[in-house]
């Protein structure tokens, strides 16, 4: 006999809490293997396939494309031991529930169900379970209840359950038997004592409370869709409410992610920022005279960003201050040992900040090889998490916008932020005289802790001289 297994979603790691459905990979009645991909989801930081640990017939899945679930929200359910090819054939309501009541929180089954020995951040089999963050019961449940009709009962119940304000309320003991199900309702408010139970005489299960949950929900937002445009009027500036056709877009998914740091950023940084002029046209002639060269030693060709990537690490080598973090907790400056050097991309999906590991450790070739890599793999998102973290310093190219200047901020925890203006022809004076020369503004943006303004300005100096001169590099390299 088939036993339904609930597959939640994981834990993707680095401290990810929800996910947004892009695609559902299976529909309902298709048989999956262990381990094979059954949704596509995009978090703060990534696209990721998610693997199911468990082989046999998806019964349900929960959330349409689009839908942000929190971790530890069911995904989908799956009949294990069900015959290959079968349909999907659901069991008695009372033998899933008892499945699912008993179903792993985090996807690793019992050894009889086939479980996935693959690990995907936080799930799998055969080692103990990650710790994770805990997830408030109250978000799960919600999710679950906000899940679309058509998908949301893991089991169809043979008969509706009833929710009726005035029903009378049963007389002795509730029908209840699991745990999970008081505990839902505990939390819903629902009382259990008003309920007509889908399951044998009358037995109560998960379904009955979700139904109740959603009804309750369903007509509080009916309440609320009345209730909205007086409140409107109510609470805007002037007695004027909003256009009832103004467009509402979540922040969520990468979006919400940026909103979320530089909220952040702004709130506990106390930033400045300082700025210069730089005349770049040697700067462009050196990386003109480095790309025209010829030969097996020409190696791929240096783009400007990887020039001043490499400028950034020698500077930092000599301003060690700026690559650093704040303990808030602790009180203290901690100075990082390497530099982990990020730099700003503009994708389809927003604004991600792909880190360069161990610059430090790279030529300008390397840095700019890494840097097309990881840019080519942020506008197919296909980024993973990792390669989205742990930066210790930031590279702001906004001159690829066609703008002069701005004021950047600090990609929190880090400690500063180098922005960089188009390069153009501009009226310079070089050696005495009136020239027209390519010109860059340089603006660095700093945590005020890590560092006073003299050392931000030497900072900014030091790059600002190796742009207009970049012999001045080759004393460090």
């Amino acid at each position: 006999m088939a036993q339904v297994l609930e597959f939640k979603l994981p834990d993707l790691g680095e401290g990810l809490t929800e996910a947004e459905i892009v695609r559902w990979l299976v529909e309902v009645g298709d048989v999956v293997a262990i381990d094979q991909p059954v949704v596509e989801v995009e978090t703060a930081k990534a696209m990721v396939e998610v693997p199911c640990p468990y082989g046999g017939v998806v019964t349900a899945r929960f959330g349409e494309e689009g839908t942000e679930l929190p971790v530890g929200a069911p995904l989908l359910t799956v009949a294990v031991g069900a015959a290959e090819g079968s349909s999907g054939s659901a069991p008695s309501p009372s033998s899933a529930s008892s499945s699912l009541s008993s179903s792993p929180a985090s996807g690793s089954g019992p050894e009889s169900s086939g479980g996935s020995g693959n690990v995907l951040v936080g799930y799998g089999t055969g080692a103990p379970a990650a710790r994770r963050r805990r997830i408030r019961p109250d978000r799960i449940d919600r999710a679950v209840a906000e899940a679309p009709a058509s998908v949301a009962p893991v089991v169809a119940a043979p008969v509706a359950a009833v929710l009726v304000a005035e029903a009378p309320v049963h007389e002795g003991p509730v029908p209840v038997v699991s745990p999970l199900v008081r505990r839902l309702a505990r939390q819903h408010d629902i009382d259990l004592r008003r309920l007509a139970g889908s399951g044998p005489d009358g037995l109560i299960l998960r379904a009955d409370v979700d139904r109740a949950i959603r009804t309750v929900e369903e007509a509080a937002a009916a309440t609320a869709q009345v209730q909205a445009p007086v409140a409107a009027v109510a609470a805007a500036p002037n007695g004027v409410a909003a256009a009832s056709d103004a467009e509402r877009i979540p922040l969520r998914g990468v979006r919400g992610a940026v909103a979320d740091k530089l909220s952040r950023s702004r709130t506990e940084i106390p930033d400045a920022t300082c700025w210069v002029d730089a005349d770049a046209t040697e700067l462009m002639a050196v990386r003109a005279a480095m790309n025209a060269a010829t030969g097996p030693s020409a190696g791929p060709k240096v783009s400007v960003l990887a020039l001043l990537a490499r400028i950034c690490t020698a500077a930092l080598a000599r301003f060690p201050e700026l690559n650093a973090t704040v303990d808030t907790a602790a009180r203290e400056i901690v100075r990082l040992p390497g530099v982990h050097l990020g730099f700003a991309a503009q994708t389809e999906r927003g604004l991600v900040v792909p880190v360069v590991r161990d610059a430090h450790t790279r030529n300008a070739e390397s840095i700019g090889a890494e840097i097309a890599r990881l840019t080519e793999l942020a506008r197919t998102g296909k980024l993973s998490p990792a390669q989205l973290t742990a930066g210790t310093f930031t590279l702001n190219n906004y001159g690829v916008f066609g703008v002069d200047g701005s004021t950047p901020i600090i990609n929190h925890p880090e400690a500063a932020m180098l922005g960089v203006g188009r390069i153009m022809p501009k009226p310079w004076v070089h050696q005495g005289e009136l020239a027209v020369r390519q010109v860059v503004q340089l603006s660095l943006t700093f945590d005020h802790r890590v560092c006073d303004g003299g050392t931000a300005g030497g900072f900014l100096r030091y790059v600002a001289d190796c742009v207009e001169q970049p012999a001045v590099l080759l004393r460090t390299l």
